[in-house]
């Protein structure tokens, strides 16, 4: 599976595009489709961090994936967001991409949008690892061993 061509603007307000904005040789993509699902991606962002200390060629980012709107409505919640985010190297690396989430997800074969997923992807956009979900000690160990065996 390939990360589709998407675009959006950070919360730092920077129009960024991937894959060919991605910083890392390997770069876990968090995305996620519900609000609530930020408190499952905050669990993960202590050990990913950790992660990058120890495995520099890694870049990590969040893509909040929302459905097309007007102008109004994506600066409102792009807005909202970047406010309750104060910390600029997470505004940095949060992208919110607002597009056809349908076909979006058809093309990273992601069934719903129950629950968050996690992409391991090349500079290419190439999928190297992916799970879903909540953390758990034996996932963050499944992408140890993926980002050993790549970098």
């Amino acid at each position: 599976m390939q990360l589709p061509d998407v675009s959006g603007y950070n919360l730092e307000r920077q129009k960024m595009r991937f894959p060919a904005d991605f910083d890392g040789r390997l770069n876990l993509v968090f995305i996620a489709f519900q609000r609530w699902h930020q408190d499952v991606i905050d669990a993960w962002v202590p050990s990913v961090a950790q992660l990058s200390q120890a495995f520099p060629d890694l870049s990590y980012y969040e893509f909040p994936t929302l459905t097309r709107g007007n102008f109004l409505y994506r600066t409102m919640l792009n807005e909202g967001m970047r406010a309750g985010i104060p910390d600029r190297a997470t505004r940095a690396r949060t992208i919110t991409l607002y597009l056809d989430k349908a076909a979006f997800r058809l093309a990273l074969d992601i069934p719903n949008e129950a629950e968050i997923w996690l992409y391991l992807f090349d500079q290419s956009g190439d999928t190297v690892w992916r799970t879903s979900g909540s953390y758990t000690p034996e996932k963050l160990a499944a992408l140890k061993r993926t980002l050993a065996a790549h970098l």
